[in-house]
């Protein structure tokens, strides 16, 4: 999708000039399987699975448009691109892009024989080459550390180029390899998260979620990186909230908190007679809160009822 760009340029003592630059956006792909990141161009007529040069960190770098990506026109909201596409890839260019994903498919290959030859305990996840050559990396994952100075030597004569072996985390390896979460749709890893978050069993206890380890984990054995989306609304919505264990008193009544739903506002409570029902935020803010210290009475009691024994 396109966004109209205003460019300021000035020259000398003539002032600031003035230009509109109209900019596309679209999705693009390094690999077939792998992430998705957003591109900026002035090209507007790219079409799905076209190839197009993009300026990567070393060079210029194959890929291939996914999708137009739509465009923030919001005048206070400022559109980022991960990457520039300089333009279209050229035949042989084409050409060289499809042989190098079938020849990281034959070094992946080839790798895995070489680590049991070794008799190294890592685990291949990927292979990526660089497009001028230059460079080809192996990432793995392993439980310990393993000693590869022998299988770097007999890749190095295999390419003949610079080879770096890269260890990686579950998390790493599951946004590599990819896969559908519970919700039914693209893994946040695979799709479009570029740094992780640390994720802690306290944002599943702030949400009310249960805390049954299968539910709360993703496909890589780890939290769900999602439990971290609402954690700070949860956390902001109950700071005004009468906690559980609470009781208020409304209209001479009393009633004892049982639950709270942030998202809603409400709470949930019992009164005297054991009813349950919902409090609204308009009830609840105007309630007086009673001290309970009937529990630390009992306790005081029992405590002194034990010594006498």
């Amino acid at each position: 999708m396109e966004e109209e760009i205003q460019l300021d340029d000035t020259q000398g003592n003539a002032g600031i000039a003035k230009e509109t630059a109209l900019l596309y956006f679209y999705r693009i792909r390094f690999r077939t399987k792998g992430q998705e990141f957003t591109a900026v161009t002035p090209l507007d007529d790219l079409q799905k699975k076209e190839v197009v040069m993009v300026q990567g960190d070393f060079g210029l770098e194959p890929a291939s448009i996914v999708c137009p990506a739509p465009a923030c026109r919001e005048s206070d909201v400022e559109r980022r691109a991960s990457y520039e596409i300089l333009r279209r890839a050229f035949k042989e260019e084409c050409d060289r892009y499809r042989e190098i994903l079938v020849e990281e498919q034959a070094a992946f290959l080839n790798c895995k024989e070489l680590i049991l030859q070794h008799g190294l305990q890592m685990h291949l996840v990927r292979v990526e080459r660089f497009f001028n050559g230059k460079k080809i990396i192996f990432y793995f994952t392993a439980d310990k550390r393993a000693d590869f100075r022998a299988l770097v030597k007999d890749l190095v004569r295999e390419y003949q180029t610079r080879v770096e072996m890269r260890q990686v985390g579950v998390r790493h390896e599951t946004k590599m390899i990819g896969g559908i979460g519970t919700c039914g749709r693209e893994l946040c890893c695979s799709g479009y998260i570029k740094k992780f978050d640390s994720v802690s069993i306290k944002m599943a206890k702030e949400q009310d979620l249960p805390l049954n380890p299968a539910k709360i984990s993703g496909v890589c054995n780890r939290l769900l990186c999602c439990l971290t989306y609402e954690f700070e609304t949860y956390k902001r919505e109950r700071k005004g909230m009468p906690r559980p264990g609470k009781i208020l008193k409304i209209s001479g009544k009393l009633f004892k908190v049982r639950r709270q739903n942030p998202l809603q506002s409400t709470l949930q409570v019992v009164d005297e007679s054991g009813e349950r029902s919902v409090l609204q935020k308009d009830q609840w803010c105007n309630a007086e809160t009673i001290r309970n210290d009937s529990k630390n009475k009992k306790g005081k009691k029992d405590t002194k009822t034990k010594k006498k024994k």
